[in-house]
């Protein structure tokens, strides 16, 4: 299709691409990118497929595996975040400098927000207005998947960690739609899969077809209530492009998310897994991992290896103070934590940058050990510790807040 519109009616220049906003229509935008003074006419498709990723070539590749880059959402809300989230931001703003040494990061921001993420973030981090009910990217950005040369997202449903059965807040509409913007900011087609419930963080991949998960998070009444565990298993396999999954009943003990995988099991490496962990038989977390451990260790991979399991050991409970709950507004009238509630702390919760391990610190003895695991398993990456009570009293940690984009 021809533009009639002449140069002094184009405008929206980002880099070397100019849009032709007279030519714009709801499901179509006319790009015009100019080569050597020739103006050239490039049509812009961002598709909602309606097809499956494993029948298209599409599978999900490991945390491990180089990025294009990483998604985050700057904190506001302050029923999750005290203060007004002022030192979440300083936290987030420490981990996001350094995510972005080695990889392109994205920050999405409410209206009212911009300017703060702005000033705060480095000039290399691009930060976008973004509307959201909360700053979970792990489970509300697209989960990537690729084909070795492209990626594409898939848009689960979103309903807040259990809807209106055991969610954490309602409405949740804002966060529900992230996805598919996101897929639409970056031009990438979209796999449409909102009637299927799932967080980022209730699925970790090797990437090379094994799939770890919960029993408490996936088949809990809150999620999927009308699938039995092989249909939900069926669909990871088709929306992932994984031939095996392995399920571990419980992830960590009070965890507000129903379990999720990455706050206690994470894949290191193809038949290498880190298991969060304790020794103290009186902790209940110790029967959890046990059980984990047991189901781990009596395993084999998608192409039957032996899964080698380190014990990454816990912090020592880590409970919210009277005033850090002071700090936090109320929601419908009622305190969303309790002074002396044990918080959901573990090391697991690390995030894989192209260039660095980064992982919570709490200011216990086991922070220096969990750095020196974490390093001999990564050992083409730095393990950098980040101290992340403030981001854990908003109920996640590190990779709860971060969702990585696949190298294309």
């Amino acid at each position: 299709m021809a533009c009639k519109a002449d140069r002094r009616s184009l405008c929206g220049v980002a880099l070397n691409m100019i849009v032709c906003y007279d030519c714009m229509k709801p499901d179509f935008v006319l790009k015009l990118i100019i080569n050597n003074n020739a103006i050239q006419e490039v049509d812009y498709d961002m598709k909602i497929l309606h097809t499956c990723p494993k029948d298209d070539g599409f599978y999900m590749p490991a945390e491990f595996s180089r990025h294009y880059g990483c998604i985050l959402i700057w904190p506001h809300r302050r029923d999750s975040w005290q203060n007004g989230a002022y030192a979440a931001r300083k936290a987030f703003t420490q981990l996001i400098t350094l995510i972005s040494q080695t990889e392109n990061v994205t920050v999405c921001a409410r209206y009212e927000d911009y300017d703060s993420a702005r000033e705060m973030l480095p000039p290399r981090v691009r930060v976008i207005e973004m509307s959201s009910d909360d700053s979970w990217a792990r489970d509300v950005a697209p989960t990537f998947v690729t084909n070795g040369k492209d990626i594409r997202g898939i848009d689960w449903g979103f309903n807040a960690w259990g809807g209106l059965h055991d969610g954490l807040y309602f409405p949740w509409d804002k966060d529900n739609k992230m996805a598919r913007k996101l897929c639409d900011l970056m031009e990438k087609d979209c796999y449409d899969c909102r009637e299927f419930i799932l967080e980022g963080g209730s699925i970790h991949t090797d990437g090379e077809g094994t799939l770890i998960t919960t029993e408490e998070c996936l088949l809990g009444k809150g999620r999927n209530p009308d699938m039995t565990k092989q249909e939900i298993e069926k669909k990871l396999c088709d929306m992932l492009g994984v031939k095996k999954t392995i399920w571990l009943r419980r992830g960590i003990y009070n965890d507000e998310t129903n379990g999720h995988i990455d706050n206690i099991c994470a894949f290191a490496s193809p038949g290498e897994a880190v298991l969060a962990w304790t020794d103290d038989e009186n902790d209940p977390q110790y029967e959890i991992s046990l059980e984990c451990l047991e189901i781990l260790e009596n395993s084999t991979d998608a192409r039957g290896r032996k899964i080698n399991v380190h014990k990454l050991y816990l912090p020592e409970p880590v409970c919210i103070t009277e005033e850090e709950c002071q700090g936090l507004d109320n929601m419908d009238g009622e305190p969303t934590r309790t002074p002396g509630e044990r918080l959901a702390a573990s090391y697991a919760n690390f995030y894989i940058s192209n260039g660095h391990v980064i992982v919570p610190q709490f200011g216990d003895k086991n922070d220096k050990k969990a750095l020196q695991l974490l390093q001999q398993l990564f050992p083409d990456r730095k393990a950098v510790g980040i101290y992340s009570r403030d981001i854990l009293i908003g109920g996640g940690n590190i990779h709860c807040i971060t969702q990585q984009i696949p190298l294309f």
